[in-house]
């Protein structure tokens, strides 16, 4: 034999991976069931009480999820992610089944929505941390940053695909017919979760507890406190966590609840709220498409930091937009400045996460914009009520930027990279 060295072929790109694509069709098909289940579940909920308890069933579901979340990602953790999704998935599956076949025999009440609504929630709080882990015992490190934007293209591709199936579902056989067809589309992603295998560790990292075969025992709180523990020793997932939350808390309610009032206060009506959304959508889906392309960003802590700070700059700057055609475009801007800074964050928190902790770690980083947010949403209603539409932009946007001028001013964040 040749003394000719032999050396590994370099990883695929992630784009041309078939256990990322595997992944990422399966992920889409779980997206667009998600967008199809809400709408069938806010169409029975308004055919079946007033609108006030179609509010309340669909608010119940993130109750749950608050609740849950972080012991979700200790489930993540025992278990290991992939096997964690595939059984929230078939758990979601039958659920939805289910109610289409109870719609299509009777008229259930508001009461058996809303316990849907909290058994789906609580799936929910396993199900998102074990899909923030999954990514790295699929990829290599140094193509988790295109994966999180391969990730960010297919949640878009399912909030655009799945409102009109489902309005279309519930156009020609109501309710019953679009939870089907969102059974359908969670089904859809079954075969695909279980063709994935896991790519094996590098030398000294440690898998989940249930990947080795070994009985994961002893209190949840322990392996939870365990958790926190890994984040506040963590020199760059300690302050990351903060940045997460702070931007969180300062984006997600004047986002959701700001943009449907600045456009009744200012005459564009429901077509307002389109074209906002659909330009904070463009934005995001055009940060998702540059990570997805360049795989990378230089100087991740740096340029996250600075983007948050100018993404807040945006956010207040929709306050005083005078016409449509402008806050439209600010839309675009704060779209893609918070896509690219969200992108890096959770690439960050992959790459910089021992993965025997990343369930436990992907739960804290949800926790602000999945849980604790959403319920302060009624808060910030409250807030415009009283001080007006202005004062709740700019407030947010205070606390953004207060999130980015952390970021900045943290030596280990600021100076962290993603692997090339």
């Amino acid at each position: 034999m040749s003394a000719a060295v032999l050396t590994a072929a370099p990883p695929r790109p992630a784009h041309r991976d078939p256990q990322v694509l595997r992944w990422l069709g399966a992920y889409t098909a779980s997206t667009v069931g998600d967008s199809v289940y809400y709408l069938a579940l806010s169409w029975a909920a308004v055919s079946s009480g007033s609108p006030a308890q179609a509010g309340l069933v669909m608010a119940v579901s993130a109750v749950p999820r608050a609740l849950l979340l972080l012991f979700g990602g200790v489930i993540a953790d025992r278990l290991g992610p992939r096997r964690v999704v595939l059984a929230s998935d078939t758990a979601r599956c039958l659920m939805t089944l289910g109610l289409a076949a109870v719609l299509l025999a009777t008229s259930p009440g508001l009461w058996l929505l809303a316990a849907a609504a909290l058994v789906f929630g609580a799936v929910d709080a396993v199900f998102l941390p074990a899909v923030g882990a999954l990514p790295p015992r699929i990829a290599a490190r140094d193509q988790l940053a295109r994966v999180r934007g391969l990730r960010g293209l297919a949640y878009r591709m399912g909030s655009v695909l799945g409102a009109p199936l489902g309005g279309l579902a519930v156009a020609t056989g109501g309710p019953a017919s679009a939870f089907g067809a969102a059974g359908a589309l969670f089904a859809l992603s079954l075969p695909l979760l279980c063709a994935l295998r896991l790519r094996p560790l590098p030398t000294g990292e440690k898998p989940p507890t249930g990947e080795k075969g070994e009985k994961a025992d002893g209190p949840v709180l322990r392996d939870l406190a365990d958790g926190l523990r890994h984040l506040r020793g963590h020199r760059v997932l300690g302050p990351l966590m903060i940045t997460i939350l702070l931007a969180d808390l300062g984006f997600v309610g004047p986002l959701n609840v700001g943009l449907a009032l600045l456009a009744e206060q200012r005459g564009w009506g429901a077509p307002g709220i389109g074209w906002l959304l659909a330009g904070f959508g463009a934005g995001a889906g055009a940060a998702s498409l540059l990570l997805a392309v360049r795989g990378r960003l230089p100087r991740a802590g740096t340029t996250l930091g600075w983007t948050m700070v100018l993404g807040a700059v945006a956010v207040a700057a929709l306050a005083f937009a005078p016409r449509l055609p402008v806050a439209v475009a600010v839309a675009v801007a704060v779209g893609l400045l918070a896509g690219v800074s969200g992108a890096l964050c959770h690439a960050l928190v992959q790459t910089e996460c021992d993965p025997a902790y990343l369930g436990r770690v992907s739960a804290v980083s949800s926790l602000g914009s999945l849980g604790l947010a959403p319920l302060g949403m009624p808060l910030t209603g409250a807030a415009a009520g009283l001080w007006g539409t202005g004062p709740v932009f700019v407030a947010g946007a205070a606390v953004c930027a207060l999130s980015g001028a952390f970021a900045l001013t943290v030596p280990s964040l600021r100076r962290a990279e993603l692997p090339r």
